[in-house]
Order: C-alpha cells, then sequence, then structure tokens
C-alpha cells in the first residue's frame, strides 16, 4: 500500500467559491460537526479536499461550471459495524 503526503491541517483556514465564503463557523453549521483537519491536494491549493470533523470525513469537490462552487460529500469516520 502506498502512502501519499499531502498538507494537512490542523487550523482552520477560511476558503471562498464564487458563491459563499466559508469560516469554520460557517462549515461547522452547514455539516453540524466540529472541526478537527483539513487536507489540501498540494500545498497551492485554495480549497481542501477533505475536511475531517469529530464524526465525519468531509469530501470537498469542485463545481465549475457557470461559477465556481463546492459540493460537501459526509462520511462516518467511524462506522459501527456491530
Amino acid at each position: 500500500m502506498k502512502t501519499i503526503n499531502r498538507p494537512m491541517m490542523c487550523e482552520w483556514r477560511d476558503f471562498s467559491t464564487d458563491t459563499e465564503t466559508y469560516t469554520r463557523t460557517v462549515f461547522e453549521a452547514k455539516v453540524g460537526d466540529k472541526f478537527d483537519a483539513m487536507m489540501f491536494e498540494s500545498e497551492t491549493d485554495e480549497i481542501p479536499s477533505y475536511i475531517y470533523t469529530k464524526n465525519y470525513v468531509c469530501i470537498i469537490r469542485r463545481n465549475t461550471r457557470m461559477i465556481n462552487d463546492i459540493s460537501i460529500t459526509k462520511i462516518p469516520r467511524n462506522p459501527d459495524c456491530s
């Protein structure tokens, strides 16, 4: 298994799309969970690829048809398989 090293940040960094600015407060309200860390594909990216919260890994996908926007997909971090 190959490990890929990507820039991981444990402090929130605000980011923006054409329609919204995402602060920590705005993001936590949208996903309903507390921020833990964010991962960027490269050090020059403005928008993270993944945001980790206490209970979820949020996949950030860019949507760029007419405007620059994102979608957020939440995946449980520790699913209960019992």
